[in-house]
């Protein structure tokens, strides 16, 4: 099999700029790659890391969701900062719940509810870490309203509430 070749620690910047062109022409797997390889040159390095989170969301699919959630977010528990876990984490559960549209099953809309909720906390916990003027939390608030909202079939479960019958 081959071996990996070594990124240079002087080629990060530049490389940094192909993951995020990659990203921008739609190939997230090319962004992931690169990413890789800055990780494995400067491990830690926090935009690479943040790239990262981004390219395998990226990635989301109907059917391959459930892989990307768990490597975005083994990239997201290495991010120093807990506004930046929180923001992410919330764009994780956003995108996943797009996803889950996606799949047009009978329990994706069910799926997709509980996904957009728990980006909802991410979001509200980030805006509470927030720098002031950075309002980013609330733009993703308000864009998972809005899909709450445009969207009829993602609603919460409905939860039976069974009474104990009382014996006379």
């Amino acid at each position: 099999m081959f071996a990996l070749k070594a990124l240079s620690a002087a080629a990060v910047p530049v490389a940094l700029q192909k993951a995020e062109h990659y990203r921008l022409l739609n190939q997230p797997w090319a962004a992931e790659s690169i990413c890789l390889d800055i990780l494995q040159a400067e491990p830690g390095h926090q935009k690479a890391l943040r790239v990262l989170v981004l390219a395998r969301t990226d990635q989301f699919g109907p059917q391959n969701s459930a892989r990307h959630t768990t490597h975005a977010r083994e990239a997201l528990a290495q991010l120093t900062s807990a506004y930046e876990r929180s923001y992410y984490a919330g764009i994780i559960c956003e995108r996943r719940a797009k996803a889950e549209i996606e799949r047009h099953t009978t329990e994706s809309g069910y799926a997709a509810y509980e996904w957009i909720r728990e980006a909802m906390e991410h979001f509200e916990a980030a805006e509470k870490l927030r720098n002031a003027g950075d309002d980013n939390a609330i733009l993703r608030w308000n864009s998972c309203v809005r899909l709450l909202k445009e969207s009829p079939n993602v609603v919460p479960r409905l939860v039976e509430r069974m009474e104990p019958v009382i014996g006379e």
